[in-house]
This record gives structure tokens, C-alpha cells and sequence, in this order.
């Protein structure tokens, strides 16, 4: 690719002073350049790399486990907190991501800062991902699951796979069994089909997004059987634990009202096991929750979570998205010192 050609790509991107420029967003991002060395790293746009600094890629290079709590459009927070760990390269060895935690997870993994958030926040030529009720009735989904999972990595927004399936990181995304209502950590090293469709099972939130079918076992989203697996992560055995949550300290579910849990015994009613772990969602994760707290008093774990309000479930304001990926995005930079002496001793 010619210099010229280049030097147009890149004055587009970030304008003439190396400053990222977003004509949809209310406010201009200051960040690293990415200096392209070829097509293949214009397709990879969200890599970050310092190509001439002759440093090797520590790809898990800090023997931890880095949790990633779901959340749908709240995991925006997440993708800002992974962003800026990236640009500093700080990898952990293990990643768990739970729903829109996964997402998260898999642009970690393949070293793609800036990919989960231009997915939750996509250019309005794609279409929107989030339907109104029109599509809502047509499809029998709340989401564009098929722009998610298929377009958006295989052609729109691109996911690496080379990269992906070739770091020795270790990745689990988690999914409820609707057969036993219960949690599983999956994984996949090789096929890309499969390791989408784990992460569009992990995701599918019930009642807004069709149950997803792996080998013919009925999935939907981890978070009703493990929204934050911190016990999961006591079993890799990895001593130093990175949890990030969506929500602010001290957040507790409430319990469904009669209304709600009737509608899901309705809609479920082929698995019951799947039924009641929706139930116990609640006393589940508020016990978890204490238990977190616990473990975070105690100095074991480092946990990363919002200090504003967070956005909503499904929340559909571009510049409330971006905001709070740039809450995410600078609260890691303000914590980097204190993580990095975690991490470390």
C-alpha cells in the first residue's frame, strides 16, 4: 500500500493531530494512532500495536483470571475497562465472560481494542442491532442476533480468529444448560462457527432472544446460572483474581414479581430445571455478591466496577454508550498503578 494511500487512511481515522474523531459522538477521544504496516492490519483496525518498538507480544504474560460480568449494553463499561488494559498491554492468562461479558472476552483474547464497542455502538449503516417492536414481532427477538454473531465479525466489524485461536490464553465463555439449569464453561481452539454460536448462546437473554442450540443441547444466557463466576475462577486456581462488574457497589437483584415468574414458567414450560434456576436468579446472585464483597475486604481479588450510574439493560442513546465506555476506558487508567501492584505481589 502506497504512503499516500496510508497517510489517507489514517488522517480519516484520527484527523491531521493524531486525535480520534467520532462525527456521531457529543465528544473527541484522545488515543493512541494505529500506524497500519499493511492491509491486514486496516482490516484488524482495532489492534493496537507499537510495530517499531521491537517488543515482543506478551500474550498472558500475568498468571490471573479476569472476570467479565454481563449486562447487555452495560457491557460497554467493560469494553472501555479492556481497551485501555490493551493499549498498556496487560493481558491475564484466564478470561471467563458471562452474556455481553463473552463478547468482551473474545476481543480481549484476539487483541482487538475498540472492536466491542464499535459492535455496541455500530455505525448506523449496519442497521440497528436493537429492534422495535415491528421487527420485535417479526423475528421473535428483541436483538439482531444474526448482525451480532455472523455479520458483524465475518464481514462488518471483523473478528480476528487467526489471533484468537492461536493465543495461549485460556478463555471460557459461559452458557446456561436448559436441559439441567445449570452453568457450563465453554470453550472452543478451532471452529469459528462454534465459537460464535457459544458466545450468541452465552448472550441470549431469555424472553428477548430464541434459545440457541450447541450439538443439539438447548443454551441460553450464562448469567442466569453464573452472572459472576467468582467461584469458577477459585478453580482454575489462579491466585490472583480481576473481576469487573457492570453495576455499582452495593447493587442486589430483587426477587421476580408473581407476574414476572409466571410469564417465564409459560415460556419455558418444555424445561423446568431451566425455570427454577431463572427463579433462584436472584438469592443466587446477591449471595455471590456478599461473597465478592467478602473476598474484595479481604484484599484477595481486585474488582472494577462503575462509580456513575449506569446505562440501561438495552440502552439505545449513542452518546449515553459512549460515555460510559469512556467512564470505563479512564477509570482503568486511574487504577492501573494500584492493579499493577496486585497483580505483583
Amino acid at each position: 500500500m502506497g504512503e499516500s494511500k496510508k497517510a489517507s487512511i489514517y488522517t480519516s481515522i484520527y484527523g491531521r493531530k493524531g486525535i480520534l474523531i467520532d462525527k456521531k459522538a457529543s465528544c473527541i477521544s484522545v488515543r493512541k494512532p494505529l500506524f497500519f504496516r499493511n492491509e491486514k492490519d486496516i482490516i484488524n483496525y482495532g489492534r493496537q500495536k507499537d510495530i517499531d518498538s521491537g517488543k515482543e507480544e506478551n500474550y498472558g504474560d500475568k498468571k490471573a483470571t479476569i472476570v467479565l460480568e454481563g449486562g447487555a449494553t452495560r457491557g460497554i463499561f467493560t469494553s472501555g475497562v479492556l481497551d485501555c488494559l490493551m493499549e498498556k498491554e496487560i493481558y491475564m492468562s484466564d478470561v471467563i465472560g458471562v452474556s455481553a461479558g463473552a463478547c468482551n472476552a473474545l476481543d480481549y483474547v484476539s487483541r482487538q481494542p475498540g472492536r466491542t464497542r464499535d459492535c455496541m455502538i455500530p455505525d448506523e449503516q449496519y442497521g440497528k442491532y436493537i429492534y422495535g417492536i415491528r421487527d420485535t414481532i417479526r423475528t421473535k427477538s428483541m436483538m439482531n442476533m444474526d448482525l451480532i454473531f455472523d455479520r458483524f465479525p465475518n464481514e462488518l466489524i471483523p473478528f480476528d480468529f487467526d489471533t484468537y485461536f492461536s493465543s495461549p490464553m485460556n478463555c471460557e465463555l459461559v452458557t446456561t444448560n436448559c436441559l439441567t439449569g445449570k452453568a457450563e464453561y465453554m470453550s472452543e481452539e478451532e471452529d469459528r462457527d462454534r465459537l460464535m454460536k457459544i458466545c450468541r448462546a452465552s448472550s441470549s437473554m431469555p424472553l428477548l432472544t430464541p434459545i440457541v442450540n450447541i450439538e443439539d443441547v438447548p443454551y441460553l444466557d450464562g448469567g442466569l446460572a453464573d452472572s459472576v463466576p467468582i467461584r469458577r475462577a477459585k478453580e482454575i486456581g489462579n491466585e490472583k483474581i480481576v473481576v469487573v462488574l457492570t453495576k455499582n457497589a452495593g447493587y442486589r437483584k430483587k426477587v421476580l414479581s408473581p407476574a414476572m415468574q409466571k410469564l417465564y414458567r409459560k415460556a419455558y414450560s418444555s424445561y423446568p430445571n431451566v425455570v427454577r434456576t431463572i427463579l433462584r436468579r436472584s438469592f443466587m446472585y446477591n449471595k455471590t455478591m456478599n461473597y465478592l464483597d467478602v473476598l474484595e475486604r479481604k484484599g484477595e481479588i481486585f474488582v472494577i466496577r462503575p462509580h456513575v450510574k449506569p446505562v440501561s439493560r438495552l440502552e439505545r442513546n449513542r452518546e449515553a454508550l459512549y460515555a460510559f465506555y469512556e467512564h470505563g476506558y479512564h477509570y482503568m487508567e486511574r487504577q492501573l498503578e494500584a492493579l499493577e501492584e496486585y497483580l505483583e505481589k
